[in-house]
C-alpha cells in the first residue's frame, strides 16, 4: 500500500516539478501572452488561423514574442530583420527539428530532408537530393512529363469552355499537381483509376490533416493518454501503415527485372534504388530512406504548387486589371501557338511579379516549418536557452506595412524595378524560407507553377459563374502546414476568339 501510495504521489509531484524547472526564470527573455499552469498557452491557439493570430500577438508584445506550448517554450520571430538573424546570422543555432510525433512516425524517424535533425545524416540525404533529383538539369528533364500533364488539363478545360459549364478549378489543379508529382517520382499517376485514386488521395488528405494535429505528447509528455482518447494513435498508424505497403509496392514494381517501363524517363525511384544498389552514396541508403524520401516528394510539392495555383488565380480574378494586363503580355508573347512550352516563359517580366506578389500574400507555407535552438544563444538581445522551438511567422512579414507601400494590396508593379527574390536571400520576403533548411524543391516548384499559370491565362479568358463579382471571391484558408483556400474556385472558361 505504501509504495503504491508513493508512486501516485510522484505521479502527481513529478510533472509539477517538471514545470517549474521547465518554467524558471530566465533573465531578459522575450515577453509573451500569459497562459495557464502546465498546458502554458495550448489553450489560447487558433490551429484554423495561426499566422493571423500570431500576428496580432505581434502587435501587442513585438516582433520576437514567447509563446509556452505546455512544457516546451517557444518563440515567434514577425520581421525580416529579426528573420535575417535567426535565418542567416544563427542559422547554424536554428537548423534542428522539435522531434515531434506525427512527423517521426510518418517520415520513418525523420529519415528525409524535412523533418530530419540537423545532422551528417541530414547534410548526406539533402546532397543526394539536390544532386541527383532536384538539380536544374534533373528539373529540366522532367519538363516533358509537365508538359503532357498540363496540355490535358488545358484539353479537359476546353471540353468545359464548350458547354459553358463550370470548372472547379481548386480540385483540377489539386488532381494536376498529384499527377506531375506521381509520374516525377514512380513513374505513374493515379487519376485515371477510379479505386486506385480515391485511395491514393484519401491517404494523401488524411495525411496531411495528422500533420495538422496537435498531439498533446509533444508538449505534455506524462498526459499522452489524451491523444489516445482521442484515437489520434490509432489513425497515425493505419495512415503510416497504408503509405509504408503503398510506397513498397512502387518499389516492388521497380525491383521486378520484367517491369514493363511505359516511358524512358528515369524517375525518382529509379535513381534511388541505383544509388542503393552500386552503393554510390556515403550513407548506406535503405528501402525505409527512399520511402522517406517519397513522403517529402509527394506530399510537400503537391500540397504547394497547387495551393500556389489556385491562390494565384484567386488574386488575378479579384484584380481584373492585373489579369487583363498579364494575360497581354503572355498572349503577346505566344502569338499564335496553341501551347506555351517552358522555354516559351524565359521573357515574362509581369508574369514573373505576378507569382512574386502571389507568394508574398499568399504563400503555401504561411508559418514557416519549426526549428528548434541547438544551445543557449542571444537573439535580438533576448536570451534564448537551449531546445526553445522557433516559428517564423512568414504571413506577417511578407505583410508588414513598415516593409511593404499598401501591404495588404495585390500589386505586381512592386516588383518590375525590384531586385527583391524569393530565393533566401531577401528576408521581406521568405515563402521557401532560408538558410541551411530552404526547401531544396523551389526550383521545381516554380517551374511547375509558372507552367500553369502562363498556360490557363493563355488559353482562355475567365469569369466567374453568373451571379457572381469578384467582392464574392473569398479568401478563408484551411487549417493545415500547407495554406489552401477553404472554399474551392470555380470558374467559367471561354476560348479566346
Amino acid at each position: 500500500m505504501l509504495s503504491i501510495l508513493i508512486l501516485l504521489a510522484l505521479c502527481l509531484i513529478l510533472p509539477l516539478l517538471i514545470f517549474f524547472q521547465n518554467h524558471r526564470t530566465i533573465k531578459h527573455y522575450p515577453l509573451g501572452p500569459k497562459g495557464l499552469p502546465i498546458i502554458g498557452n495550448l489553450h489560447q491557439l487558433d490551429i484554423s488561423n495561426l499566422p493571423i493570430q500570431l500576428s496580432q500577438f505581434s502587435k501587442i508584445y513585438g516582433p520576437l514574442f514567447s509563446i509556452q506550448l505546455g512544457l516546451r517554450k517557444a518563440i515567434v520571430v514577425s520581421s525580416a530583420e529579426i528573420a535575417k538573424e535567426v535565418l542567416k546570422t544563427n542559422d547554424h543555432l536554428f537548423s534542428d527539428r522539435p522531434r515531434l510525433y506525427a512527423q517521426q512516425k510518418l517520415t520513418y524517424n525523420g529519415s528525409e530532408i524535412i523533418f530530419s535533425q540537423y545532422t551528417d545524416f541530414w547534410r548526406e540525404i539533402r546532397k543526394i537530393c539536390v544532386v541527383h533529383i532536384l538539380s536544374s538539369k534533373r528539373v529540366s528533364h522532367y519538363s516533358s512529363i509537365r508538359k503532357f500533364e498540363v496540355k490535358k488539363m488545358i484539353k479537359k478545360i476546353s471540353g468545359h469552355a464548350s458547354s459553358s459549364s463550370v470548372t472547379n478549378l481548386s480540385e483540377l489543379l489539386i488532381s494536376l499537381s498529384s499527377t506531375i508529382i506521381c509520374r516525377i517520382a514512380f513513374g505513374r499517376s493515379y487519376e485515371d483509376e477510379g479505386t486506385e485514386r480515391s485511395r491514393f488521395h484519401g491517404m494523401l488528405h488524411e495525411f496531411q490533416a495528422l500533420l495538422a494535429e496537435i498531439f498533446v505528447s509533444d508538449y505534455i509528455p506524462f498526459m499522452s493518454w489524451i491523444d489516445k482518447l482521442r484515437g489520434l494513435h490509432g489513425r497515425l498508424d493505419r495512415n503510416f501503415k497504408e503509405f509504408d505497403e503503398f510506397y513498397q509496392e512502387i518499389i516492388d514494381v521497380h525491383l521486378d527485372p520484367n517491369r514493363e517501363q511505359i516511358t524512358d524517363e528515369e524517375d525518382i525511384v529509379d535513381v534511388l534504388l541505383h544509388l542503393k544498389k552500386h552503393h554510390l552514396s556515403s550513407i548506406d541508403l535503405t528501402f525505409n530512406h527512399i520511402k522517406a524520401v517519397l513522403v517529402d516528394t509527394i506530399v510537400a510539392a503537391t500540397d504547394t504548387t497547387s495551393a500556389a495555383s489556385v491562390w494565384a488565380m484567386t488574386a488575378l480574378m479579384k484584380n481584373p486589371r492585373v489579369l487583363d494586363k498579364v494575360q497581354e503580355e503572355i498572349r503577346n508573347l505566344g502569338g499564335a501557338k496553341d501551347y506555351l512550352d517552358e522555354g516559351d516563359l524565359q521573357n515574362l517580366p509581369y508574369l514573373n511579379a505576378v507569382i512574386k506578389e502571389t507568394l508574398r500574400l499568399h504563400l503555401p507555407a504561411p508559418l514557416l516549418l519549426s526549428r528548434e535552438s541547438r544551445e543557449n544563444c542571444t537573439i535580438n538581445g533576448y536570451n534564448i536557452p537551449a531546445r526553445t522551438i522557433l516559428y517564423v511567422n512568414a504571413w506577417a512579414i511578407q505583410r508588414d506595412h513598415n516593409v511593404w507601400e499598401n501591404a495588404e494590396e495585390f500589386y505586381p508593379e512592386r516588383f518590375l524595378e525590384s531586385s527583391i527574390n524569393f530565393t533566401g536571400q531577401d528576408f521581406e520576403l521568405i515563402p521557401f524560407g532560408a538558410g541551411r533548411r530552404i526547401c531544396p524543391g523551389l526550383p521545381m516548384a516554380v517551374a511547375s507553377l509558372k507552367l500553369i499559370l502562363a498556360n490557363l491565362l493563355y488559353s482562355f479568358d475567365w469569369k466567374l459563374p453568373d451571379g457572381l463579382v469578384k467582392e464574392d471571391i473569398d479568401t478563408s484558408m484551411l487549417p493545415g502546414i500547407t495554406q489552401h483556400k477553404k472554399n474551392p474556385l470555380c470558374l467559367v472558361a471561354k476560348i479566346p476568339m
